[in-house]
């Protein structure tokens, strides 16, 4: 009896490291079970016992929980001390920390005189540079914002999915009237507008969105947002413009203007509480997990890829995430990486000579007859050499058309090292073998069979099934460069 209950505390330790190294809670692993058999899944609380060596589970219980891990059940029942996983290597974020010396000269009172005549000089104007700060802020704080979750599931109590007439019903509820107009027919004044507010409790939308619910379901929940929020004052921008139109539209001259800060910022919120009105995070979670994050999902609850893969950053357990935007012929109107993934181009610049093995670049370059044809999703695993530590990746990315039909590439994607180190995988092994069979190949290579063994592992583990997905094809060698590419042997090809 001593040795069962010295057995089942080893067994219930190893269970709890292994769980809280990859995010979850007891709810979400008693999820995970329930895909695998609905009948036999363990309840939160069996678990718990289990977890603190008050049961012992059953053989088919314990093979249950050592798949969902990737692990050999023969391991939790050794006496092994050594339960935990080394710590995975923290990501760097979008931008590496460095010390500003001499501290004086960046005082509040120097930067306020010398930011706006920065970014006159270098052509920013005073929104992007707001947008580069608010992306940073998110990165920092890995894309979660209570405070913004909560105003969002007491709208609609945690509601999914939500239909038109839900969302048009919260409309009305926070007093909110919807109002059409046709772009094609008012001069121009609203061109690639898809919708604007107009205080205290206008929305105004395009024609264009009549037919495109998922689009029209986000823009209102965008400025039920606003509603909320801010009271509805009206200090919004209109919403959905296309790329081309936000950088060639009035008053983007380069500069810093009074509102240019608040109206990003506001941006932010309203778009951020429009995804967790659509999606809650806890309901939302739980579908990511009974669908192995797939983008699909997106028609299925009737909202866009977009906020599917943005979504997906917000409530995974898993924090190495980047999502881009990217419109032809290098344009990035959005960006995300708390992953630290170095980018060839920002939300701030153009870039016209890309490294061509990047997956977003590839699909921007589609000929138009290809960019018509529907098309699934393409997962793409790629190595980076950055600095003195090749880093590995796996992406997800879509060729789609926007409201206004303009193409674009939306792309959601990991970084892989963590995940392979909290396995208690070498990370710099797997990614070197990878690498040198790219160098081989030219800047394109086959996975090593071990290396492909041990990925394959990290997305069961991690649930996110393109990953596996992305096994089919070869790797690349990316280049977080363009003009100044070192390409070489070891680079790309």
């Amino acid at each position: 009896m001593a040795g069962l209950i010295r057995q089942g505390h080893f067994l219930g330790a190893k269970l709890r490291s292994l769980r809280k190294r990859n995010g979850l809670t007891l709810d979400e692993l008693s999820a995970r079970c329930v895909q695998i058999d609905a009948a036999g899944a363990p309840s939160v609380s069996y678990l718990s016992m289990v977890e603190t060596g008050k049961r012992m589970p059953s053989q088919g219980m314990l093979e249950m929980l050592a798949g969902i891990f990737s692990k050999d059940p023969r391991w939790f029942l050794d006496e092994n001390q050594d339960i935990e996983v080394p710590p995975p290597r923290r990501a760097r974020g979008g931008l590496a920390a460095m010390p500003l010396e001499p501290a004086f000269l960046f005082s509040h009172a120097l930067l306020q005189n010398a930011l706006p005549e920065l970014l006159s000089q270098t052509g920013t104007t005073g929104r992007q540079f707001a947008q580069l700060l608010i992306r940073v802020w998110q990165e920092t704080h890995h894309n979660d914002f209570p405070d913004i979750e909560k105003a969002a599931e007491q709208a609609e109590q945690r509601r999914m999915p939500l239909t038109l007439e839900a969302v048009m019903d919260i409309c009305r509820l926070h007093g909110l009237t919807i109002r059409w107009f046709d772009d094609r027919a008012d001069g121009g004044r609203h061109a690639g507008v898809r919708a604007r507010f107009d205080a205290p409790g206008a929305v105004f939308v395009n024609e264009r969105l009549r037919n495109q619910p998922a689009r029209l379901k986000y823009d209102l929940a965008f400025f039920v947002g606003h509603k909320i929020l801010h009271n509805g004052d009206g200090l919004i921008s209109p919403h959905g413009a296309t790329a081309a139109s936000e950088r060639d539209a009035p008053g983007s001259a380069a500069g810093m203007g009074a509102q240019d800060v608040l109206y990003a910022w506001r941006d932010f919120e309203c778009s951020f509480f429009a995804g967790a009105l659509l999606c809650p995070r806890v309901p939302f979670r739980r579908y990511l997990i009974r669908e192995a994050h797939s983008v699909a999902a997106a028609e299925r609850l009737g909202v866009t890829a977009a906020l599917v893969m943005r979504r997906m950053t917000a409530v995974s357990p898993y924090r190495h995430w980047h999502f881009f935007d990217a419109y032809p012929p290098g344009y990035l109107r959005a960006v995300y990486r708390a992953n630290g993934i170095p980018l060839p181009w920002g939300n701030m610049s153009q870039v016209s000579d890309p490294c061509p093995r990047w997956a977003v670049f590839r699909l921007l370059r589609q000929t138009n007859a290809e960019a018509f044809a529907p098309q699934a999703p393409k997962s793409q695993i790629s190595v980076m050499h950055d600095g003195a530590r090749p880093r590995l990746y796996c992406c997800h990315s879509l060729l789609t058309r926007d409201a206004l039909d303009v193409l674009h590439v939306l792309s959601v994607g990991v970084d892989l090292q963590p995940a392979l180190e909290a396995q208690g995988f070498d990370g710099d092994s797997i990614v070197g073998a990878i690498a040198e069979s790219c160098a081989r190949g030219g800047g394109d290579g086959v996975i090593p069979a071990e290396a492909a063994a041990q990925i394959r592992a990290v997305s069961q583990v991690l649930n996110i099934a393109w990953i596996a997905a992305a096994l089919e094809s070869s790797a690349s060698v990316i280049c977080p460069r363009s003009a100044a590419c070192p390409r070489n042997p070891q680079g790309c090809g």
